[in-house]
């Protein structure tokens, strides 16, 4: 497979691939990189995509970074990565895992992206801060007090990005897509993974026994079979 690294709008960029009119633009998770991208790739490329992948901000070779990973600095940023995208290609795809998926679902509600593959995605940010709140003992009334919370399980519970959820819902979305989705997923529930499904006509996938993280072999084997057949 052939790997090429670049810059696009000033930031390092790995293009997997063959050169194509098609790409799949993947959006890693969080704690996650560009790298990622390679297990997809293997497959997708073999199908005549290209696949562009970069780390988002506070991520990888970004871990510095002036831009923060909140959805106010990272939607603008990916509306102006799609643009770019344009430019090069003319078939443009996505793929996004986990809380990039939301961020996807904010920016590209209105750009008619041509195919879209979401891995674990999280669907409503709002319902996953209010769940993280209660898992924290953390009440509405605390967290505009304090503004910030650090949780004992890695997170850190924001005013701000929680107010920003309940302004900004995900109310359109029209572009084709497929959804993989462990059964276990602790951070959002199948009966609203499967709401959203139906609501946006989206084909979904659930492996039994799944968690929100592909990492296990049975899972990684799981999420390449259905890759193949996407």
């Amino acid at each position: 497979m052939k790997i090429q690294h670049n810059t696009l709008n000033s930031i390092s960029i790995t293009i997997y691939g063959e050169p194509s009119e098609k790409v799949y633009l993947y959006l890693h998770g969080q704690n996650g990189n560009q790298e990622e991208a390679a297990f997809a790739a293997r497959i997708l490329t073999t199908k005549g995509w290209q696949v562009v992948a970069y780390d988002l901000p506070e991520h990888g070779t970004r871990k510095n970074s002036s831009e923060k990973f909140v959805p106010w600095e990272v939607i603008p940023e990916l509306k102006n990565l799609y643009q770019t995208l344009k430019q090069n290609w003319t078939t443009i795809a996505l793929y996004g895992n986990s809380i990039s998926a939301w961020f996807s679902l904010l920016a590209f509600a209105d750009i008619q992206l041509d195919y879209c593959l979401l891995v674990s995605p999280v669907v409503d940010m709002e319902k996953l801060i209010t769940k993280m709140m209660s898992w924290a003992q953390v009440s509405e009334v605390q967290l505009e007090q304090e503004q910030l919370i650090e949780t004992d399980f890695g997170q850190t519970l924001s005013w701000q990005y929680f107010t920003y959820t309940r302004t900004h819902p995900v109310t359109n979305w029209q572009i084709p897509t497929k959804i993989m989705f462990g059964e276990n997923d602790n951070l959002t529930s199948l009966a609203e993974i499967r709401s959203f499904a139906e609501k946006y006509h989206c084909q979904l996938t659930v492996m039994p026994g799944g968690e929100h993280w592909f990492h296990t072999e049975e899972q990684l084997q799981f999420l390449s079979t259905w890759l193949n057949k996407v």
